[in-house]
């Protein structure tokens, strides 16, 4: 008798690993990011990594080549053109606004419907057309959304969402965040009606240098600024 239980007692242990095992491999897999130099949507590596560029030349453009908060993004439309169409851009503006919300992918957001709903505009869309407009953009931003943005995101109905720099990577560099993956909003957002493609990773050897300054004395300053009292500042030509 002894024996037997001694054998059931094996029996469902390992069972229990088993499916334990089986639970973690799922789980696993719910958090994998296909490669960011595949071909998704039919869209092409190399334009993907030059509209990331974009995100980060736009923040150079309508802030500075180095501001603390580097954190940018730019909205296109992949269904017209593959190669993309640009509709707006965004950064992050709380420093110069004191809206503490003004993350750099709400700011595009609010630049595209104004730019949609404009009645002067190439649009001229109602409230409804330019809502509906969105699930035929492309997001991209230099560094992984915190979890407002990133639902945001999921609330616009974005046909996509992509990102450089990872929240792990911001968080080894010094940067204060909330600690909760992009994956997991979109994890949490499947009631939503669109369906939107993650892809993360992009460009990450020209977005994450934009980030790794700000708490690291010892790291060079983005092109065209230098270190004045410990902080990267432009370089007065």
């Amino acid at each position: 008798m002894a024996h037997l239980l001694c054998r059931l007692l094996a029996f469902a242990l390992a069972a229990g690993f088993a499916l334990g095992h089986q639970h973690s491999a799922r789980a696993s897999l719910q958090n994998v990011l296909s490669h960011p130099l595949r071909t998704i949507n039919n869209v092409l590596p190399s334009v993907r990594e030059h509209w990331m560029r974009e995100a980060n030349a736009a923040m150079a453009e309508l802030v500075s080549p180095c501001p603390f908060g580097a954190f940018a993004s730019v909205i296109v439309n992949h269904t017209a053109s593959a190669s993309g169409e640009l509709v707006c851009v965004g950064a992050n503006a709380v420093r110069s606004t004191g809206n503490p919300i003004m993350h750099g992918e709400i700011a595009a957001i609010q630049n595209c419907t104004a730019i949609f709903t404009d009645p002067h505009g190439p649009y001229n869309y109602t409230a409804s057309q330019a809502q509906a407009a969105f699930a035929d953009l492309s997001l991209y931003t230099n560094a992984e959304s915190c979890p407002m943005c990133a639902s945001a995101i999921r609330w616009a109905g974005f046909r996509e969402y992509i990102y450089g720099s990872s929240i792990e990577e911001l968080i080894a560099q010094g940067w204060g965040q909330i600690r909760v993956s992009s994956m997991e909003i979109f994890q949490e957002s499947f009631d939503l009606p669109n369906v939107a493609r993650l892809i993360g990773g992009v460009l990450t050897e020209e977005t994450d240098p934009l980030f790794s300054w700000q708490y690291n004395a010892d790291f060079p300053c983005p092109k065209g600024c230098a270190r004045v009292s410990g902080s990267c500042s432009p370089v007065q030509k």
